[in-house]
């Protein structure tokens, strides 16, 4: 039987990897099926970096003048569609939103988030502006499209009309090379990487400060449970109320400033015996002792496309408190914690955990399962079986458009 040749764009992948970096990287390193030849193609910083993860894969290198975001967009309109040409490639794979319009073969586009429609408030203007315009036409004009959850399709059917596409909800999994209960030696690593002073329990979080991961809430909510239990030790008398709340386990952020200005004008503010540090983005190889040697895990979106940072937290081991909105409920499963996203609902999950060791070990337990589910295996099968699909129904289905 001859090979399918599929090609995957992965130049929009950014430099540090990040959220469309790990799904590239997960999916593309399971796409072993015998029936595919997959061919890659990334931008020069992440040839090796992506033969390494997938030697079955053939690695492409994009032009160097590709790392210009507007020349990306330029190369992928013509530059990419040739290239697919040459390899004789039946499907081009666009994971990140975007796709050439002159390509003329099977076509399938990813969609991480459906938000930029529903909750536009949470994004900046230009992302807005252009991830809309970009997953409304590739709903009407692509013959699949694949989403990350029943949450993002169901809010892409409500507010976009005139999809055409043939949604498939593919899960994201999650890499247990790197995601797993961490050994003493690795929690300690990772206590270095974030800066803790040596000894001290933390809370962890993990993900952009953007609008919608909800950071001045959660901030908040930290300074009302230390404030309440330093009352509580000063009033039993207890020597370790008597410095502001030293009982109370650190806070932790780690990742990347984004555009939530009040979240950052808090962060700013903030001084050494607030007991928040803001680790800024830490190793991948320090994550899983991170999350895992954290006290729990915080992550209180107002809503996700998936949530991947929940699931690598489960896998690592922590008991996780989120919340109720879009895709959450479908991760965390019974093995999460849920609060309402409100600061007085945050202080109120974040102290009964403090409080209550024991449930903090149950969802420890539960979380391994739950993330048990969770593999880029079942990821990639999702993407074998659109790739065929594709293929089958012609290479010129459904790319007749995408400026309706």
């Amino acid at each position: 039987m001859p090979q399918l040749t599929v090609l995957v764009d992965g130049t929009a992948v950014p430099e540090n990897l990040g959220g469309v970096g790990r799904y590239v990287e997960g999916v593309v390193s399971h796409l072993t099926d015998p029936t595919l030849d997959v061919h890659l193609v990334v931008r020069p910083v992440h040839a090796a970096h992506f033969a390494a993860v997938a030697p079955h894969a053939t690695v492409h290198t994009a032009p160097r003048w590709t790392d210009s975001v507007p020349l990306r967009f330029l190369w992928e309109q013509t530059g990419l569609p040739a290239l697919g040409r040459r390899l004789g490639a039946r499907v081009l794979h666009s994971p990140h939103y975007t796709f050439p319009f002159g390509w003329r073969g099977g076509s399938v586009v990813t969609l991480h988030d459906a938000t930029f429609f529903s909750n536009p408030e949470w994004h900046s203007r230009l992302k807005r502006t252009f991830f809309t315009w970009w997953s409304r036409r590739s709903l009407r004009s692509r013959p699949v499209v694949i989403v990350p959850s029943a949450a993002t399709a169901t809010e892409a059917a409500r507010v976009v009309s005139g999809i055409r596409a043939d949604v498939r909800v593919a899960p994201l999994g999650v890499d247990r090379a790197v995601f797993h209960e961490p050994s003493t030696a690795e929690v300690e690593d990772a206590r270095i990487a974030a800066t803790l002073p040596e000894g001290a329990p933390w809370i962890a979080f993990l993900g952009t400060i953007e609008p919608r991961k909800n950071v001045t809430a959660l901030l908040d909510a930290y300074a009302a449970v230390r404030a309440a239990r330093a009352a509580a030790g000063s009033a039993a008398g207890s020597a370790a109320g008597s410095d502001g709340g030293s009982e109370t386990p650190w806070l932790v952020l780690s990742g990347a400033r984004g555009w939530d200005q009040s979240a950052i004008e808090r962060l700013d503010a903030l001084q050494p015996t607030d007991h928040v540090i803001e680790a800024g983005y830490l190793p991948l190889e320090d994550l899983s002792g991170y999350l895992g040697g954290a006290e729990f895990v915080v992550y209180p979106s107002l809503g996700e496309g998936f949530g991947l940072p929940v699931v690598e937290a489960m896998a690592s081991g922590a008991c996780v408190l989120t919340t109720r909105r879009l895709s959450l409920p479908e991760v965390g499963g019974d093995a999460a914690v849920y609060s309402e996203p409100s600061a007085p609902a945050l202080t109120a999950a974040m102290t009964a955990l403090l409080d209550d060791p024991s449930l903090v070990a149950s969802h420890r337990a539960a979380a391994l399962a739950r993330a048990a589910s969770f593999t880029w295996q079942a990821t990639a099968a999702v993407h074998v079986a659109a790739y065929s699909d594709v293929a089958r129904a012609g290479a010129g289905a459904g790319t007749s458009g995408g400026a309706r």
